[in-house]
This record gives structure tokens, sequence and C-alpha cells, in this order.
């Protein structure tokens, strides 16, 4: 039962006392703010993070998932009082000016939960030494009759105030800090949009980033293999042009390199169009080229495939894609024994997880490591933001890695 007070009236005063604090600090500084908030914008944003800091506390102590702040104080020049009086969050905000009507009758419950027992317990124990000096329940002890009859009216009434008192006080406090400070839902639909346009800004980005770097590397395929191949092809034809008449047996060889030339430069060709989008996926579909994909996997790989229904050409690229990069970095880096590759169709989205039990320590980096690792994931995550994709990396020092990625159909 003590145990069960303690660890509901410990943390209760703690924030009571913590408010009280910050409210002291807040009647300090009003004065000089209701002078120069106005002037210094620096103040009024000031009173913007105090009412997110009370948001944020109030929600950890309440055990409840952290509700969106409010938005920062617009920015505006010293004294502009109209954009000052426009700002919503600074409006909001001005609720923290509250605390201090509340702060003496917290700080006295808090007190008196905390000090309550103690203070008892040295008065029944001590107030023979100077009888009337010290007192139980506001009352001054002179007699052993008082001191055991006050004493333990103490404790229990100080018991009852951290078990009960404390917490109910704390609570309403909290609950109120979270519905007073809490953003307008126009704030709420403003902040959302701002990140949105956020994130879609860095996935364009690096959509042109990673469109830019593959057009580069067809381009060098394509000028360091093909082309060589058929500059190659073209000499070797005229050369044999020129000696058919004089040579028919070397013209005739030449003929033939041409030929094996041309093939390979075909098959040149067809790997840099499999890169941009893989053949296998036309004539099988995407849960067929996955399943080649870990048929392939020289490690043994478990795959789920669930109902993936009418999946678009770019969502399919992407996705095999995933799992052709991630089936390699699990070769070449993790030291697996085991791979389990899962695909389904969640509502209007794709969801892909590749999971593996290697050494983990995964990391996402625009340039490979010392080990060669990080480019690849980087990559990834440029092709999966580029459709507007979400992808999600775990993976601890000793593993398991899991690479979860969200692709939208839609």
């Amino acid at each position: 039962m003590l145990t069960k007070i303690l660890s509901r009236g410990g943390p209760a005063a703690g924030y009571l006392v913590i408010r009280y604090l910050k409210a002291v600090v807040l009647l300090a500084a009003l004065p000089i703010s209701l002078l120069l908030g106005w002037v210094i914008p620096g103040v009024t944003a000031g009173l913007v993070k105090l009412a997110n800091s009370e948001r944020y506390r109030a929600a950890r102590y309440l055990g409840v998932p952290q509700a969106p702040p409010l938005p920062p104080a617009l920015p505006r020049a010293p004294g502009d009082v109209a954009t000052l009086f426009r700002d919503k969050s600074f409006r909001r905000s001005l609720r923290c000016l509250l605390m201090p009507l509340v702060m003496i009758p917290e700080l006295l419950v808090a007190v008196i939960s905390v000090i309550g027992v103690p203070s008892a317990i040295l008065s029944m124990l001590l107030w023979w030494l100077a009888p009337g000096n010290f007192s139980l329940m506001g009352l001054d002890v002179d007699s052993w009759f008082e001191a055991l009859t006050l004493g333990p009216l103490q404790v229990g009434v100080s018991l009852w105030f951290l078990g009960r008192v404390g917490p109910a006080l704390a609570r309403g406090h909290a609950r109120a800090a979270l519905s007073l400070l809490a953003p307008t839902e126009s704030q709420l639909e403003t902040s959302r949009l701002a990140q949105r346009v956020e994130e879609l800004t860095k996935s364009r980005a690096g959509a042109v980033d990673s469109h830019g770097a593959e057009l580069r590397r067809i381009e060098r395929d394509l000028h360091d293999g093909t082309q060589a191949q058929l500059v190659s092809l073209a000499m070797r034809i005229g050369i044999a042009k020129q000696t058919m008449a004089d040579d028919p047996e070397k013209a005739a060889k030449l003929l033939d390199d041409a030929r094996d030339g041309a093939e390979q430069a075909m098959n040149e060709l067809r790997g840099v169009l499999r890169t941009m989008y893989p053949p296998i996926l036309a004539d099988r579909g995407l849960a067929g080229a996955v399943s080649a994909l870990c048929a392939r996997c020289p490690l043994p790989v478990d795959l789920r495939l669930g109902d993936l229904g009418d999946v678009p050409a770019a969502v399919e690229a992407a996705a095999y894609f995933v799992v052709a990069e991630s089936l390699t970095n699990i070769t070449k880096h993790s030291a697996a024994g085991h791979v389990d590759v899962r695909m389904e169709r969640r509502g209007p989205e794709l969801y892909l997880a590749i999971t593996d039990d290697g050494i983990g320590g995964a990391r996402i980096n625009e340039q490979s490591d010392l080990l060669g690792r990080g480019s690849g994931l980087h990559g990834m995550l440029h092709r999966v933001q580029a459709i507007d994709g979400h992808l999600e990396l775990q993976s601890p020092i000793g593993g398991p890695t899991t690479v979860e990625v969200s692709l939208p159909c839609g």
C-alpha cells in the first residue's frame, strides 16, 4: 500500500513543484515581458516555447502520446504589433499566464504531501525537548497525549494528500495544459501541409538527384560498352569490305568476328535496358520476378507473398529493385544465414519487408563506408521517395536487420 502511494504521489509532487518554480520565473519576468515583449520578438517567441514545454511535460506525466506542438511564433520586426496579434500561437500561449494563479495551492499540496510525514515523526519524537515549539496539524504540542493523537492524524492526512490529492491536482493541471495550450485545427492543418510540402520537396530533390545519377550511369554504360562495340563492329565490317576481293577467307573471319561483336553489343544493350525496367516484370509480373530474385539468391530465402492486386509499373519496378538491392547487400555484407521476404497489399499501399539474421549495423549513407556499405541503401531510399513511398531501416548491432517499404498504389 505504501509503495503504491509513493509511486503515485512522488511523480505528482515533483510535477507540481516544477510547475511552481516555472510559475515563479514567469511571474518575475512578467513585468519586463509586458514592457518589452512587443519590442523584442524573442520574448514572445520564448512564451510559445514555454507553452510547448508545458504541453510536452503534461503529456509525459499523463503517459499519453506527445501531441502536436504549437507552431513557432511568426517572424516579425521589433515593434510589429500587427503581426504579433495575428500570431495564433502567441495568443494561445498567453494562457501560460494563468500558471501563477494556481502556484501557491499547488505548492501547498506538494509540501504537505512530501513534508507531512517526516515532520510528524520528528515532532512526535522531539516535542519534549522544547514544549510548545513543535506543531502537529498546525497546533503546538505540549504533551504526549497531543503528540500521540495529532501525530498519527498528520501522518494520515499527509499520506492522503500524497496518494490522492496530489496526483489528482497534478492530473488536472496536466490535462488543463494539454487542452488550453493546444493548437487550433487550422494551425494543425497548416502544420501538416507545411510538413507535407517539406517531405515532397526533399523527395523531389532526391528523385531529381537519383534520376540524374541514373542517366549518367546509363550514358556511361552505353558509351563505354555498347558504343565501343558498335564502333568496333563498324570497323571490322569496313575492313572486311576492303579485303573481300583480295582475301575472301580473311574477310569471312572478320565478318564472323563482327557477328560476335554484334551479339555482344546486343547483350550489353539488354543489360542496360534491364536496369531501367526489367523485362521479367513484363513477362512474369511482380510476384514472379521477386520469386526469381529469391531463387537466385545464394542464401536460403523464405518468401511470403500476399494478394498484390493491381500494381502500377513504377511501383513494380521500385519494389523489384528494392528486393534486388537488399538481397545483394545481405549477400555481400551481412554474414546472414537466412533471409525472410514478405510482400503484400495493405489497402492503397504495397508493403514490403526484408529481414536477415546477420550482424546488423547497416546505415543509410550518401557514400559507401570503408567496407563498401551504405550507398546502396541511399539509392534505394531515393528510388522509394521518388514515387512518394516510405522506407524504414532497423539494424541494431548484432542484428537482425529489417528493411520495411510502403509504396502507394493509388
